[in-house]
């Protein structure tokens, strides 16, 4: 079977939205609800907000590509950039350094028409950190690019890519339909939604660079959803897209068998209404973590205020497991009593619920 660009109606991509009719409107307004949560928060509260789903981003759409980034390193290499650190935090991992950028640039420059030079800066920001990849421009070696999985010898071949020589090509024509499908362009495409997802698939086809391309596909798709809506968009398209991988990369592999691509719209559709439900609930974390250290300001001591943090940097319930008094005392480098001691008075105070007995003790952040 031949793969969609080798086919004559290559790319004319054809689909019917009757099936997710309800989904498209339903989302149209949870992407208003989601702005107007975040507008009726202090300020404050709004940018830990924006940090927190940038940060969500940049670590899962690493992850889907085996890349595991230092979250630590992330939030400090987003805040540095964002001016919100007092001293510029070092960050050791250039891979979470040149992830954060890109979040950043996604959302700094939604409004911008996509360019070459553009593509070019965001694969040169998620290289780095990356050795013998040919970062910045588009790839160019004979061999077939293409996606397999399993044993050498034994691999299966799920997609091959156009070859190396058609990629200039295929991608002036690729930023020309970005911009021309675009708010006001000559052949826009009305709902933000539809566009992110042909955007994503169309990428992904012509998978240009050497590597980095899922990232960047994604991106796109982000910066897709910003620009039809007039302002960087609430969510996490990857950690959505992580929580179910395979039915993702089934999805991608059937749309990338026919340019009539009704299946992808409807999974990318849904896809991308779960991700904003999910940022509302990212939205009331944020605000009950807020009002969490609102109240414990003045009652927690140096070292409770660090460990408490860390543990919420982690999402509403903290490290896997829970907190237990080893890991506190690897995180403040304190003694065994004083663990104890701290971690008992956490609970009394009603900053931490315990669970377990014994040894087995554990802790876990109540957020009310």
């Amino acid at each position: 079977m031949l793969y969609n660009w080798q086919q004559k109606d290559w790319p004319e991509f054809k689909y019917d939205l009757t099936g997710v009719e309800d989904v498209l409107f339903a989302l149209a307004e949870k992407v208003g609800q989601a702005s107007g949560l975040l507008k009726g928060l202090p300020e404050s509260t709004q940018t830990e907000t924006v940090i927190d789903l940038m940060v969500s981003e940049a670590i899962k759409t690493s992850e889907i590509e085996g890349e595991y980034l230092n979250r630590r390193d992330v939030v400090s290499s987003i805040r540095n950039n964002l001016g919100l650190n007092q001293h510029m935090e070092q960050v050791r991992d250039r891979k979470a350094e040149g992830a954060a950028e890109l979040m950043i640039d996604v959302r700094e420059c939604y409004a911008e028409a996509l360019s070459k030079e553009k593509l070019f800066s965001w694969h040169r920001m998620i290289m780095k950190g990356s050795r013998g990849i040919k970062a910045g421009d588009w790839r160019s070696h004979e061999a077939p690019m293409q996606v397999v999985s399993g044993l050498i010898g034994k691999e299966k071949v799920h997609y091959e890519a156009p070859p190396s020589n058609r990629v200039p090509e295929e991608m002036k024509h690729f930023v020309t339909w970005f911009n021309d499908t675009g708010p006001n362009g000559k052949n826009e495409i009305k709902k933000p939604v539809v566009r992110s997802a042909i955007a994503h698939l169309y990428f992904e086809t012509i998978h240009p660079f050497e590597d980095g391309n899922g990232r960047i596909g994604r991106a796109l798709s982000e910066k897709a959803l910003s620009r039809g809506v007039g302002r960087p968009i609430l969510l996490s398209l990857s950690r959505t897209i992580a929580a179910n991988r395979n039915l993702y990369y089934d999805a991608l592999q059937a749309g990338q068998r026919s340019n009539e691509i009704t299946p992808w719209i409807t999974y990318f559709v849904n896809m991308v209404f779960d991700a904003q439900i999910q940022a509302e609930s990212q939205i009331d974390f944020t605000l009950k973590k807020t009002k969490f250290f609102d109240r414990f300001r003045d009652q927690l001591n140096a070292r409770q205020h660090r460990v408490a943090r860390r543990m919420l940097e982690e999402g509403p319930k903290g490290f896997e497991g829970g907190m237990s008094t080893k890991k506190y005392i690897t995180l403040t480098h304190t003694s065994k009593a004083t663990a104890t001691r701290d971690l008992q008075d956490l609970v009394k105070k009603g900053a931490f619920i315990s669970f377990g007995g014994g040894r087995s003790t554990r802790y876990e952040v109540n957020l009310g």
